[in-house]
């Protein structure tokens, strides 16, 4: 099985006791499971557990659905779950109960799957899970075995470090990584189609922090399947969860907003729809998904302010719409609150450009963070190799000189003009960067990266990443 590993983890994964085999051929070792909660999740995850021939012990403080299940019937309406569970049942590998401290001392992991409702004011809810979280530990007390407690309840980031794991080291006077094992295990089933979504995953997410005998325990698990395993940290896992729902949401969103318009304009939002999906290279696929500046360019704003102003004139609301353009304001206000944080005022921006290989200066962001730098009074320079007077000619040319004189005044020609300069240097072009990369080295400078230098950095004194 190949596994992704997460850059941040690749050396605890290396220096891990795990032998080197055991990373590419993991053994079809099965486990004794305790699964916390019978819900849509829980069920589930335990009748595919059962069936895959790992003994589990399903816990519920519910005893109706304790007793459901343990006279082989669903607790919950699924397709093919009646079925798989009275067989799983009936060969002795599914059982339920309510007693979790027994369960937990006669297994190897606890997967927790109880609910984390919204509160009214739209914060989490997570007295379930803290409630479970010292009924296991409770039980790790008494226990002399490593116990692998994985989290798969919808958890804000944060949530496994500052709630979960606190009460387990008290209830169990033990800790984490060292006395017994913790993982997060987002789950992405859904209902109507969990079981078919079990067995045919569209991703495997791992987050686990230097606990390699759980993240060996949860690879075997999975081991079976045909995605490869991402494995992240614990926060980075709890956060795939909600940006998957989010990005689900956005999805139904957009098409429902596109829908409105093409209806108002007489187009049938179907057709355009299904030849939007048919794009598997920009459209359905990683473009555009990569966290980092503002957008910009002579398409993307002016196309979106188009589809808004139709919308006005049509009665028809595009409150997503809407926010695409302020979320992207936001992009530019935030970068200019990281050069304002630094304290300093000669500042150097590397691209100028609305995109790197371009000389396309409209719509830029990285323009707007110029003009908004002159406005504050900072002292600013720029270097963009594809935006030189020595180099431009003809509309271009003209456009910089005679519309924006202010800004063509600041150009430097090399890039060591703009190191001995500039104070702060913020990085909207990395191939620029990258290209003049020794020409930096020896320069006491601040980086304020908008692109994704380096994926191994991250916010610090001298570096600070827009979104990372």
């Amino acid at each position: 099985m190949d596994t992704f590993v997460g850059s941040r983890f690749r050396s605890a994964w290396d220096s891990s006791t795990l032998e080197k085999n055991e990373k590419t051929r993991l053994d079809s070792a099965k486990f004794r499971i305790c699964v916390f909660g019978i819900g849509y999740v829980g069920t589930v995850s335990a009748a595919c557990l059962a069936r895959d021939g790992h003994d589990v012990v399903a816990v519920d403080v519910n005893q109706d659905k304790v007793d459901l299940l343990n006279r082989g019937l669903p607790p919950i309406v699924e397709p093919k779950l009646a079925e798989r569970i009275r067989s799983v049942v009936r060969a002795g590998r599914l059982k339920a109960t309510t007693d979790s401290l027994a369960a937990v001392s006669s297994t190897d992991i606890s997967l927790v799957c109880v609910g984390t409702p919204s509160q009214d004011n739209g914060s989490l809810e997570t007295s379930f899970v803290s409630r479970v979280a010292q009924e296991i530990g409770e039980s790790i007390r008494k226990s002399t075995n490593f116990h692998s407690v994985v989290m798969r309840s919808t958890m804000l980031p944060g949530t496994m470090e500052n709630i979960v794991i606190p009460i387990l080291e008290r209830t169990s006077g033990k800790r984490a990584y060292q006395d017994f094992g913790v993982a997060y295990l987002p789950e992405f089933l859904r209902e109507g189609t969990a079981i078919a979504d079990y067995d045919d995953p569209g991703t495997i997410v791992i987050g686990v922090d230097n606990d390699p005998l759980t993240l060996r325990r949860l690879l075997q698990l999975h081991a079976k399947f045909s995605a490869t395993p991402r494995i992240l940290s614990i926060r980075g896992a709890e956060a795939v969860k909600y940006a998957n729902n989010a990005w689900h949401a956005t999805k139904i969103s957009f098409a429902n907003e596109m829908g409105l318009l093409c209806k108002a304009m007489g187009v049938d939002s179907h057709e355009v729809m299904n030849a939007l999906v048919a794009d598997k290279k920009l459209n359905i696929s990683p473009a555009y998904l990569k966290p980092g500046f503002a957008f910009g360019g002579s398409c993307l704003p002016k196309d979106v302010s188009a589809l808004r102003y139709a919308g006005r004139n049509a009665d028809v609301d595009t409150p997503l719409l809407d926010a695409v353009l302020q979320a992207n304001e936001n992009q530019i206000r935030s970068a200019f609150r990281l050069v304002a944080a630094t304290g300093k005022r000669r500042i150097g921006l590397i691209g100028l450009s609305f995109k790197p290989d371009t000389d396309d200066l409209r719509y830029s962001p990285m323009l707007e963070i110029a003009e908004r730098l002159i406005g504050r009074g900072y002292q600013l320079a720029i270097y963009d190799s594809n935006v030189r007077l020595s180099r431009l000619t003809g509309v271009n040319r003209d456009h910089l000189t005679s519309r924006l004189p202010h800004i063509a005044c600041l150009l430097r020609e090399t890039m060591s003009d703009l190191a001995s300069f500039a104070e702060v240097l913020v990085v909207g072009n990395r191939k620029e960067f990258l290209k003049n990369s020794s020409v930096l080295k020896g320069h006491d400078k601040i980086i304020i990266d908008l692109v994704r230098i380096a994926p191994e950095k991250q916010t610090g004194s001298e570096y600070r990443g827009i979104c990372w």
